[in-house]
Order: structure tokens, then sequence, then C-alpha cells
């Protein structure tokens, strides 16, 4: 592993160099790429000075460096994490063997579709949120946006590198239909329904990167364990960005909470304030956490016990030693599943479940971030509570999604879930609230009366700096 190549057309450390050929092929693809950022990236706000991080290397401490950036001069790379001495393959059937540097032939087009499907989320992100920059609560929620957006891309260069490497023709044809596909497009959407629903306020936003951006982190976990070494090293790295894509949903929700929390405290309606009511953020976190479960695909999956039993996609920590069969043999996962009017349990072979399993360490993350919002909300003592659905309610993907669930997990009718749609779920008049609340406010250390300050700066800068520069 080379050291990082700031100064190149494309940083990296991949010695990119030295392959002249994959080079001139990456930088053939730069133009397109920067023409959809142009077309499709955060609206109007390309000439603006952001201060952004970028990354300056792969190692724990010091990789990333703070500065004012425009968007389009980001310096968007590839960049791998540190190969781990002597790596073994650790789990499924190949497990002990050691990594592989090249795609097996027999795994190739399982690989790519892993790929291309977890790149494809990248830059229908950026699509769904680029109107949000007009109307961001403060300039430190603005610069939280660019932030997310701009390491998406980045992300989305990390696939396309394995993609243009590793599967030649196919691959390259595949990097260029993810520039050619829209979130929300009726003839060419995104690949995953939650890609395709529409983003059109800050509420969706920090519900999106709370939830739906917490499946990537379970995703790309996933897949940093895969025997595929050149995919576990880029997906490694991956997640040291994006934790902040986590922190910025996790916290924008939580300061929402609280905004609302104290204007009750204070005996005053959220609405009448510009603000939200609690059910009515109860609502937005049951519609994104609900359709988040739904990116983990069905709870029994042959294609997930292929992808394990292959050594392509592992268990959520496997490198940690904390299972007891790293093949996963002679083993059951229980799961209960609806049977007519009642539910019933079952089981089935536990590499089959490996769905499930992803789902369950996800849905545990995400229980820790609402009880943290409910911490804050208690300290308050307005008898008020904050609660993450059941996994089985409101799904469209999995052993649930042709029956009807509350958010408790109770079995119901479809007559029931209609009666009870417009209490559960957001409704109209929910999205009129928040879209009138959804005034930009552009001047440093102010903000939008329906969120809290958060409790620190980017980079121990305080509130009240200029993290965008307007004028």
């Amino acid at each position: 592993m080379s050291n990082v190549d700031l100064d190149a057309k494309i940083p990296n450390n991949v010695n990119l160099k030295d392959d002249k050929r994959l080079q001139r092929a990456l930088e053939k693809w730069l133009p397109s790429f920067q023409e959809w950022w142009s077309d499709m990236g955060p609206s109007d706000f390309n000439t603006r000075d952001i201060y952004l991080r970028t990354a300056i290397g792969v190692g724990k401490g010091g990789w990333a460096h703070f500065d004012y950036v425009k968007m389009p001069e980001y310096r968007w790379g590839i960049f791998l994490a540190e190969p781990s001495g002597d790596q073994k393959i650790q789990f499924g059937d190949n497990v002990g063997k050691p990594v592989w540097n090249e795609v097996p032939g027999e795994l190739r087009a399982r690989l790519r579709r892993l790929i291309v499907t977890q790149a494809d989320t990248e830059p229908a992100s950026v699509e769904q949120q680029r109107m949000l920059g007009h109307i961001a609560p403060s300039l430190y929620d603005m610069r939280s946006l660019f932030q997310v957006n701009c390491e998406e891309g980045r992300h989305l260069w990390a696939m396309v590198y394995l993609l243009h490497t590793y599967f030649g023709s196919d691959g390259r044809d595949e990097a260029e239909g993810l520039l050619e596909r829209r979130s929300g497009d009726p003839d060419k959407p995104r690949i995953l329904q939650a890609f395709n629903n529409p983003i059109e306020n800050w509420m969706d936003f920090f519900c999106f990167t709370a939830f739906t951006d917490r499946d990537g982190k379970y995703q790309l976990a996933a897949l940093a364990e895969s025997g595929f070494d050149p995919l576990a090293r880029s997906t490694q790295f991956m997640l040291t960005e994006e934790a902040y894509h986590l922190q910025t949903g996790e916290n924008g929700v939580g300061r929402t909470i609280h905004r609302t929390a104290e204007l009750l405290k204070q005996g005053k309606d959220p609405r009448a304030e510009g603000a939200f009511p609690l059910d009515l953020i109860q609502r937005y976190i049951n519609f994104w956490s609900s359709a988040s479960f739904d990116l983990f695909g069905g709870e029994d999956s042959t294609n997930a016990a292929e992808a394990f039993a292959s050594g392509l996609k592992g268990r959520y920590r496997e490198g940690d030693g904390i299972y007891k069969d790293p093949q996963a043999l002679n083993q059951f996962y229980t799961m209960e599943r609806p049977e007519g009017d009642r539910m019933t349990t079952q089981e089935i072979p536990l590499r089959r479940a490996m769905n499930a399993l992803l789902l369950d360490a996800y849905v545990a993350d995400c229980k820790r971030i609402v009880n943290r919002w409910q911490r804050d909300l208690t300290k308050f003592d307005l008898g008020l509570d904050v609660t993450l659905p059941s996994q089985k309610f409101n799904r469209r993907q999995g052993v649930y999604s042709e029956h009807y669930f509350t958010p408790e997990g109770e079995l119901t009718t479809e007559a029931d879930f209609e009666k009870h749609r417009d209490e559960w779920l957001p409704t109209t008049a929910d999205r009129e609230c928040v879209q009138s609340c959804m005034i930009g406010v552009q001047e440093p250390g102010k903000i939008a009366n329906w969120i809290s300050p958060p409790a620190r700066g980017v980079n121990e800068q305080p509130f009240d700096f200029e993290y965008v520069k307007l004028n």
C-alpha cells in the first residue's frame, strides 16, 4: 500500500499512477461525474466556500483536513484502509483461506451485484437531498448537509474504482449506469426503494441520516468482512466517514425533539411557535425506520446464505471473534412469522437468516439512539415518550410485508391499519406543517425555531462560526 497521492488528478492510495490504463479510464469517468454533480448535486451552492473536511490519509488519527472548499473542487478520491498483514477469510465455506485480491470467477456476478447495489445508494442520497441547502435551519446544518453530500460522492468513487479495476467492460458499463439512474425517476429509478423516496424537508433529512444511513453502516460493516480484500478495505475506510453522517441524523432528530420539549415545558404550542408536535416527529420516525428495515431484504434468504457461504458478505463484526461458529453450520435462527390471523415461530438454518441477523443488530442500534432521545425528553418531566416501532410495522419487504401490524408489533387487519394510519404515519397535514417551518436561516449563530443549536460545533469551532460563506 502506497502513501496517499494528494497531488494526483484523482487523489488515491492505490498506486493509480502505476496503472495507466486504469488511470485513463477513471480520468475519462471524472468529467461524467462532475457533470452529474453539476446537474444533481446540491443546488445553487457550488460557488460558495464551505468549511469541509477532506480525507488526506487512512490512519485512525489525523486522517482529515478542514478548510474552506468550493464543492466542485472537493478532492474526491480513492482510499482503501491499510492491509492488516496476512489476512484470512473469517467466515463461510472458505474460512481460514487467504483473502482474494482478484475476483473468483464463479463469484463474479454475485460480487458485482453487491458492489453495484451499494454504489447506487451513494449518488441516490445526494439527488434526494439536492434542494435542502435553501431551507437549512442554520449555517452549521447547511455545512453538515454538504459534508454528507461530498462524502457520499467519495463513496461512489470507492465503488466505481472496484468496478473499473476488477470487472472489465461490465464494470465500466455499471459505472456509467450509476450516473444515469435518478432518484424517483419513473423510468430509471434507483435500485432500492428507500432511495427513491423524496426528501423535501429537514425532518426527512434527519430521519434519513439517522435511520437509512445507519442501514448503510451495517451493510458496509458486513462487506468490510468480505473475503474479497479490495472491497473489505474500501468499505472499512468508508465506515470512518459514515460515522459523521449517522451523527448528523441522530443529533438532528434529538435537537428537534429537545426544542419541542422546551416549548412544551414553557406552556407553548409547538405548532404556534413554528415547531413540531411530538406526535408528528414520532410519525416521521415510524416512516423512515420502517422504510429502512426493508433495506435488509428478506429475513429468510438463500441469496444471503450463498453470499455468506462463499465469503463475500459476513455478519456484523464477524472478524471480532464474537460468533461461536464462523461457518454457521448446524445452527438455527428462530423467527416469528404470520400464519393466517395468528403468529407462529419457525426455525430456519442460520445461514438463511443472515439478513435477519444484520437487521437485529441494526434494530438494537436504533433502539440505542431512540433511548438517548427519550432520556433527554424525560428530563423535561412532561410524561411523554418517543419510541422505535416494531420491525414488523409497515413493511414492504420480507416475511411481514403481506400483513399488517401496529407500531407495537401486534398483528392486525388491513381495515384497522387504515383506520389508524394517520396516527402512525405522516399525513398530508404533517408534511404541510413541516414544510411551513422550512425557512432558511443564513446568518452565523442564528437558528430556526423548530430545532435547538448543537451541543458543540465542527472541528472545535463555535456554533456562530461562518461554516458557509454566502457573501
